[in-house]
């Protein structure tokens, strides 16, 4: 399940660094029609080809499925190809000039494909564009076109060992709003046997520190760096704090390779995580009896991350109105309702959020985060950017949360000149 906590980031710089690499290969559909939004889609008889970056079996068959329901009602062929390295067989069918028709896309990759070409812009030709979440839309946007449909997300929220809860003496009146109830509260889970709060030490947590603080790495429509505001400073101090008091450890510190690995092995009471991590609790640690709640508000009031990937068409597509139909069927709430059960991603749509909160009741805190979640940075080559900041943090106990904010500023400043 490692995999699935980082479909944004892993592998994102190379996703990138791929698609800057073949913006000469590319460069030849910049200038065309195709990728306009507003120009005719191409159409032929030609079968489509789907290809897929998998967290396992259940999220391939379910794919699977509901293409070939697609295929099957629509008369158009369509197969879907399971990437052993979805990042790399990607930019392979670019530089081919033969990309998949339709594919999944992180939204770090999103600006060197768009930038190059390589993409079809379009999200403004959607049926149900109005049914995304307005801030995964936003993950989705370049140069202001609406380039793919989000597939789905996810968002951080606090996940908490219950018998450790109440073992430690505590009901749910403590469960913590508050930056201060957090530190107070791990403090009273922290024992000699495990802590109160384990993470994984890198900005895709404690960036959800930034936002309950009012900040980010970038703006919202990632143009501007902000990554040395003083919101952020605050929440790395914030996170130092509990740091340096021993009621927070990184998962790596535990032995762990990431937050779900040190919750599920007894070696936190609490962590912080995203809904993928039920998949895990239920595969590997199923006697953890624990519980979801929203993440505290901080100084600016409530925030978290969110996490996502869009269904993206291939300027190349010889058949982009199928590809755009099947996208459609896609992103229906039936078939992300269907995706849900399958294998545990809550649907980008906002009519499938009361049918899904009734069948999720324990995890409706990750989809109110809709409401307030904010995205990583899209800007090409921030993947990079991150993967320093994240080298920076894990000596963040030590380390003055200015100096290294300021240099990932200089990072971020860089990528936009």
């Amino acid at each position: 399940m490692q995999r699935s906590t980082h479909r944004w980031f892993a592998g994102g710089a190379v996703a990138v660094a791929a698609a800057l690499a073949l913006t000469a290969c590319g460069s030849g559909f910049s200038g065309s029609s195709s990728s306009d939004s507003s120009s005719k889609l191409t159409s032929s008889s030609k079968p489509l080809t789907v290809m897929i970056g998998s967290s396992g079996d259940a999220e391939t068959a379910a794919v699977k499925s509901a293409v070939s329901d697609w295929s099957s009602s629509s008369g158009t062929k369509a197969s879907v190809v399971a990437a052993s390295d979805l990042n790399q067989q990607l930019a392979q069918g670019f530089a081919a000039k033969k990309p998949a028709d339709v594919f999944y896309l992180s939204t770090d990759a999103l600006a060197g494909y768009a930038s190059n070409g390589s993409l079809l812009a379009y999200g403004d030709q959607l049926s149900n564009k109005s049914d995304f979440y307005p801030s995964l839309v936003k993950s989705f946007t370049y140069n202001n076109k609406f380039y793919c449909a989000p597939k789905d997300f996810s968002t951080l929220q606090l996940i908490i060992n219950t018998d450790m809860w109440k073992a430690a003496g505590l009901t749910d009146s403590d469960l913590p709003t508050t930056w201060d109830q957090l530190d107070a509260v791990s403090k009273k889970l922290t024992t000699g046997g495990h802590v109160g709060l384990g993470i994984s030490g890198e900005y895709a947590r404690i960036g959800a520190f930034m936002t309950q603080a009012g900040g980010n790495l970038m703006n919202d429509d990632s143009t501007k760096a902000t990554a040395n505001s003083d919101a952020n400073v605050k929440a790395l101090e914030q996170v130092k704090k509990m740091l340096n008091g021993g009621e927070l450890k990184y998962a790596k510190d535990l032995g762990a390779g990431w937050g779900g690995e040190a919750f599920g092995k007894g070696l936190a009471a609490m962590t912080i995580e995203g809904n993928w991590i039920t998949g895990a609790m239920q595969a590997d640690y199923p006697n953890i009896k624990y519980k979801v709640a929203e993440l505290p508000a901080g100084s600016a009031g409530n925030g978290t991350l969110q996490f996502t990937n869009c269904w993206g068409i291939a300027a190349d597509s010889p058949n982009q109105a199928a590809a755009l139909k099947l996208v459609e069927k896609l992103t229906s709430k039936d078939d992300q309702l269907a995706f849900s059960k399958a294998f545990g991603p809550m649907p980008s749509i906002k009519s499938a959020a009361d049918e899904w909160k009734s069948a999720n009741p324990a995890l409706v805190p990750f989809l109110t985060a809709a409401d307030y979640a904010k995205g990583v940075p899209t800007a090409k080559g921030s993947a990079d950017v991150v993967t320093d900041l994240n080298s920076k943090l894990e000596t963040l106990k030590t380390g003055d949360p200015k100096t290294i904010l300021d240099a990932t500023q200089k990072n971020l400043e860089a990528l936009l000149k």
